[in-house]
């Protein structure tokens, strides 16, 4: 079934997913030098991350039930056009309110690479190799924000518009290469017709299933226990730990190699123990992490290494956890996977909407306020997966 080899579909499926955390990380370096330009002050920009956010998650629902209809390679297309589109009307923005309209520009279609992204690792692989293959997208995507505001804090040494101008590049290339080197899976036999009533009923069908929504709110929870520091990167890192535009990389590159650890542990595991192990393992793993990244608020002077390793650390569980979680959502609605992946995506970007525009103006204060956002995320990640058939197996 599959031409291309599961390592290059990795890889393309992985720049697809990946599209999301550069849109959002890479202009976070420039969020002083923005601030300027437009006149404007912190959190009016932090609200471009909801402005961008908001769109993504609503549109995520239609995303998937979208490449249900006409195929998975024409959903992309048309996302990544319009995203490519969107990110050149960032670039010349010429105040604050116009960034804000082409940021949830940005979010309305930037949505379409993950979804069919996820949905096309299930289109193309089963079992135990399914598995794998998540874990190897799940780890070259978790390369994304660590290298974004890198490249971000590179981009702005020419000005805060390249940043934009590289989202774009980014977006046509991926886009490029999903056409040439993916197969369609989803056959013109095998599409569903796409109206608003078919979209309410399959979600209908996947939201009144219990399961689904019990493993669809733990990844969006425990994902956003770690985004809690990649949407106040620039109050954590610049404010609290007295680090510059050009330091960003202190915190993802440590946190990603977490991720991108955890995502290995996961690959390797698959098919070797029993999944309601790993995923116990996992979150017990990640209570560790929190209860010491409190710890070392309480009673560590705030320093970059000391407040950054638990994060590090807690992604390692994150990343265990994620394949298994979201594979067995998948599989709860195998008719309309692209339907089960917008559902997953939704409820993960709702979580870091949430975040973005309510949680972090309250938390982001001090180090201790941001780690005691992360225990919340991740309670409700662990209630909601301790109930579930993945944890009771």
């Amino acid at each position: 079934m599959v031409k291309v080899s599961p390592l290059v579909i990795s890889i393309v499926l992985a720049s697809l997913a990946a599209l999301a955390p550069f849109a959002i990380d890479t202009y976070l370096p420039a969020f002083p030098a923005m601030a300027t330009d437009f006149h404007c002050t912190n959190l009016q920009l932090q609200q471009s991350l909801t402005a961008y956010l908001l769109p993504y998650a609503i549109m995520t629902l239609w995303h998937g039930a979208l490449s249900d209809a006409i195929g998975r390679l024409a959903a992309i297309r048309w996302g990544l056009g319009v995203f490519a589109f969107a990110s050149i009307g960032c670039a010349f923005a010429p105040n604050i309110e116009t960034l804000w309209f082409f940021r949830a520009l940005q979010g309305a279609s930037g949505g379409a690479g993950n979804v069919v992204a996820r949905a096309m690792v299930r289109d193309l692989f089963e079992g135990v190799q399914a598995q794998k293959v998540m874990a190897q997208v799940q780890m070259l995507f978790g390369l994304a924000p660590a290298i974004a505001p890198i490249f971000g804090g590179w981009l702005l040494g020419i000005h805060w518009q390249a940043i934009f101008v590289f989202l774009c590049v980014y977006a046509v290339v991926t886009l490029l290469a999903a056409q040439l080197l993916l197969p369609e899976p989803v056959t013109s036999d095998k599409r569903v017709p796409l109206s608003a009533k078919q979209v309410i009923s399959g979600y209908t069908q996947a939201f009144s299933d219990a399961e689904f929504v019990r493993l669809v709110m733990a990844v969006g929870a425990n994902f956003a226990g770690f985004f809690v520091y990649v949407l106040a990167a620039p109050v954590f890192l610049i404010e609290h730990l007295k680090l510059n535009s050009h330091q960003f990389g202190y915190m993802f590159i440590p946190t990603v190699c977490g991720m991108i650890f955890g995502s290995y542990l996961a690959r390797h595991s698959a098919g070797k123990f029993p999944p309601h192990k790993v995923i116990r393992f996992a979150y017990g793993w990640m209570i560790c992490a929190v209860l010491l990244n409190i710890a070392i608020c309480l009673w560590v002077t705030v320093s970059v290494i000391a407040n950054i390793l638990p994060i590090a650390l807690y992604n390692i569980g994150m990343a265990l956890a994620v394949p298994i979680l979201s594979l067995a959502g998948l599989d709860r609605m195998p008719k309309l996977r692209g339907t089960a992946s917008s559902g997953q995506a939704f409820v993960q970007m709702m979580f870091s909407t949430v975040s973005a525009g309510l949680v972090i103006p309250l938390v982001w204060h001090s180090p201790l306020g941001l780690a005691l956002g992360m225990l919340g995320y991740l309670l409700i990640g662990w209630m909601c997966v301790r109930k579930s058939l993945v944890w009771n197996k």
